[in-house]
């Protein structure tokens, strides 16, 4: 399957417009990732740190600073504590990204300058999505300006439910263009789309309009990334992949606090796509307070003991 970058592929309603998900069946596939697969001691806490090196570790908040975004940014360089990294035998470990609103772009580059990882920003009126695409498309250049090499955008959600794929795919289609070389993220809100089908739908058009990766959530809707929608959209990865020989990525995020969540989907996509969509190049996790929990459990696996929470930096 090739590496390079997924060009897209014209719109092709064949590839989905028949498609049926069986959600019981899904719901049960997904009830049982958790317990076909246990992980225990060096083996859990190298999950762990894996999922640390995929995590996205955001802000999103209305009261946002250039400070909150420094501190953040320091986190996301040193996510683990040095007696930590040295117990597990580690020199370095940094998370796989920073992701945080257009404005806080430029302030999130300086703090990372001289490191690899990258700045993500969310764009296109997140979390609704409801400017004028004109607009929409502006704050993707603006974002790009300032800094990010990462773009997660959010779709018109009214076009899945009203079937009109054109619309979806001519409007995903503009975003990826205006996102250059910057990679981009479709979040497709799923928790607005009421079925599993219309996930699956519009996870395939996101891909054909260009989408690097597809993305649960914004972290805003009532519900977020759950493991039978992670299912699905992998699986219509997976099918995308085999039509086309491109390998798309995937993000779950919103929803996910704890260590045993990143187990999770992890173990979703050692099962469903192999041990390449555990890297950060095609998987990443959308979280910050889970950070918090794995480095808990790593402090436990070193130790023998869990410390104080005030023990460890805040993300």
């Amino acid at each position: 399957m090739s590496t390079d970058r997924n060009p897209g592929a014209p719109l092709d309603l064949s590839w989905f417009d028949r498609i049926a998900v069986n959600t019981p069946a899904t719901e049960a596939r997904a009830a049982q990732l958790t317990t076909r697969r246990s992980l225990k001691k060096n083996y859990q806490a190298a999950w762990l740190v894996n999922a640390i090196r995929c995590m996205d570790l955001t802000t999103l908040a209305g009261d946002d600073t250039e400070d909150r975004v420094a501190r953040l940014c320091a986190k996301a360089r040193a996510p683990l504590a040095d007696h930590i990294l040295a117990g597990l035998g580690l020199e370095d470990v940094t998370t796989g990204a920073v992701c945080v609103y257009p404005t806080m772009v430029a302030a999130a580059a300086r703090a990372l300058e001289g490191t690899s990882i990258p700045v993500a920003s969310v764009a296109t009126g997140f979390p609704a999505g409801l400017m004028p695409l004109d607009l929409r498309l502006a704050e993707i250049r603006y974002a790009v300006d300032q800094g990010a090499q990462e773009i997660d955008i959010v779709i018109t959600r009214a076009h899945v439910l009203r079937a009109d794929w054109q619309a979806l795919y001519d409007e995903i289609a503009a975003m990826r263009e205006a996102c250059g070389a910057a990679h981009m993220k479709a979040i497709l809100a799923t928790g607005d789309l009421k079925t599993l089908r219309n996930v699956y739908k519009a996870s395939m058009v996101a891909m054909q309009a260009g989408a690097d990766f597809i993305k649960t959530s914004t972290g805003k809707e009532g519900v977020n990334a759950t493991l039978p929608v992670s299912l699905t959209m992998v699986r219509a990865l997976r099918d995308y992949g085999a039509r086309t020989g491109y390998r798309i990525g995937f993000k779950p995020a919103g929803g996910m606090k704890t260590a045993k969540d990143a187990l999770a989907w992890q173990i979703l996509m050692k099962e469903e796509m192999g041990t390449d969509w555990l890297r950060p190049d095609l998987f990443r996790l959308g979280a910050s307070s889970m950070l918090a929990d794995i480095e808990r459990q790593l402090e436990h696996h070193v130790t023998g003991r869990y410390a104080s929470s005030s023990r460890h930096a805040i993300a």
